[in-house]
């Protein structure tokens, strides 16, 4: 019997933001891979970097933003990649930044923006990452996140 390979070489970062008491999600038009399609942050993991390290370069490299405060989602992004005839698993992360912090997309991306979690819902094209997102609104903004996600390494400040 053959296996279907489970990868593990990405992450994924829901990037938060609170306006005026409302949370906001961050979502970005691909250019390159998923032409057009509206996704979170994502990247793969560098030789020699702890997935929360990559978290934190792929939101500065495709934001130009600097996360106050990194949790670990609790969950991991899932799907198959017919290319590959391999499984993705990636680790999600939420970032929280500051309200007024400018976003600079880097050459990855069309355009920005930030919208609220319903409209993300109809923004992003699979169902793996509107399982991300109501998760994320359940633990991470229904309810105060759980101190014990919260990733106090070198680099996110915490609040």
């Amino acid at each position: 019997m053959a296996d279907i390979p489970v990868r593990c070489s990405a992450v994924s970062v829901v990037l938060l933001r609170v306006v005026e008491g409302q949370p906001e999600v961050l979502l970005l038009r691909r250019n390159h891979t998923l032409i057009g399609e509206w996704c979170q942050i994502a990247g793969a993991i560098e030789n020699g970097e702890e997935a929360w390290e990559a978290a934190l370069r792929e939101v500065k490299e495709e934001t130009g933003l600097a996360c106050r405060q990194l949790y670990s989602a609790d969950v991991c992004e899932q799907f198959y990649e017919a290319d590959r005839d391999a499984i993705s698993l990636l680790p999600v992360f939420v970032g929280f930044v500051e309200p007024q912090a400018a976003v600079v997309i880097n050459h990855e991306h069309s355009e920005f923006r930030w919208v609220s979690f319903e409209e993300a819902l109809i923004m992003v094209p699979f169902a793996g990452q509107r399982h991300v997102l109501r998760h994320v609104k359940a633990e991470f903004v229904d309810r105060e996140p759980i101190r014990h996600l919260l990733i106090t390494a070198a680099g996110v400040q915490s609040l």
